[in-house]
């Protein structure tokens, strides 16, 4: 019985991904990459892998058979022309994957980090984690209302869900981002217009790895996993048609947990915190 829920599955996610023009930001590695690469196995037209580093998109894109178009999803320009030229190569974008993410602004709220971070921490968390996803849905939106159909995936975070205790403008730019995404699913969902939030936990790649060496992230290495699980676990919601795809299912018991009693949630989040980073940095 379980083999033949499996078989279904996969015949849904096939027939959710193939002959679909896809692109992905932040394209050139970690969650983006393995996205790119699970979306041309399963079948996609045409990949387009967008990342402001060009020749790691380039790469990508030659192991798949897809495009880089070297972008930097802060500047709308940039998104608009990116949503150009993949239409261009390939015909009508089906689905958008506004993926690309930093990790700028780091820190445990002392004199460098939280409120006292420099504006330019928060203004690039602000533009990179939710200007850019706005700058996708007005780049190609009207298109997929004319049609009636496409997809908008915006990647978020589990720390847009709850808050990580050391990433003070990531978890306040994720919260807005997926806000953005029940928007667009609110507004445009009964025109044929599916969103889908992606809200993973802690995932090796190179973003995660390095906050972690600095000593940062190292609250989500427990129960890590890795790109290729994240895209599994896409491909899967898509076809599902899910709105919030947690790679990490214990993710949504937290959120429940945070609703039932904020106050006792808070208290835990302050125990992890004093547990993990014992003094202010």
């Amino acid at each position: 019985m379980a083999a033949e829920v499996l078989a279904r599955d996969r015949m849904a996610v096939t027939m959710e991904i193939q002959n679909k023009v896809i692109v992905v930001t932040g394209g050139a590695s970690g969650i983006g990459a393995a996205l790119c690469r699970r979306f041309a196995a399963e079948g996609a037209r045409g990949v387009v892998v967008a990342d402001r580093d060009a020749e790691a998109a380039r790469v990508v894109a030659k192991d798949i058979g897809g495009l880089a178009v070297p972008t930097d999803v802060a500047v709308e320009e940039e998104v608009v022309a990116l949503a150009h030229r993949a239409a261009s190569e390939f015909g009508p974008i089906d689905l958008f994957c506004s993926n690309a993410g930093i990790a700028a602004g780091a820190g445990l709220g002392d004199s460098s980090s939280g409120p006292f971070a420099p504006d330019e921490d928060w203004d690039r968390s602000w533009r990179v984690h939710v200007m850019a996803h706005v700058y996708a849905a007005r780049a190609v939106l009207p298109a997929m209302l004319d049609r009636g159909e496409g997809t908008l995936l915006n990647t978020a975070s589990a720390a847009g869900l709850l808050t990580d205790v050391s990433a003070h403008a990531y978890s306040v730019t994720k919260h807005a981002a997926v806000a953005f995404a029940e928007w667009l699913a609110i507004t445009y969902g009964e025109r044929g217009i599916r969103v889908a939030c992606l809200c993973p936990q802690g995932v090796r790649t190179p973003m995660l790895m390095g906050a972690a060496q600095a000593g940062g992230g190292a609250h989500l290495t427990r129960g890590i996993i890795e790109p290729d699980e994240v895209a599994e676990a896409v491909v899967t919601g898509l076809a599902r048609e899910t709105f919030l795809i947690l790679p990490h299912p214990e993710v949504r018991e937290y959120v429940l947990r945070k609703a039932r009693d904020p106050d006792r949630w808070l208290s835990g989040m302050q125990r992890l915190r004093s547990r993990f980073y014992p003094e202010p940095r």
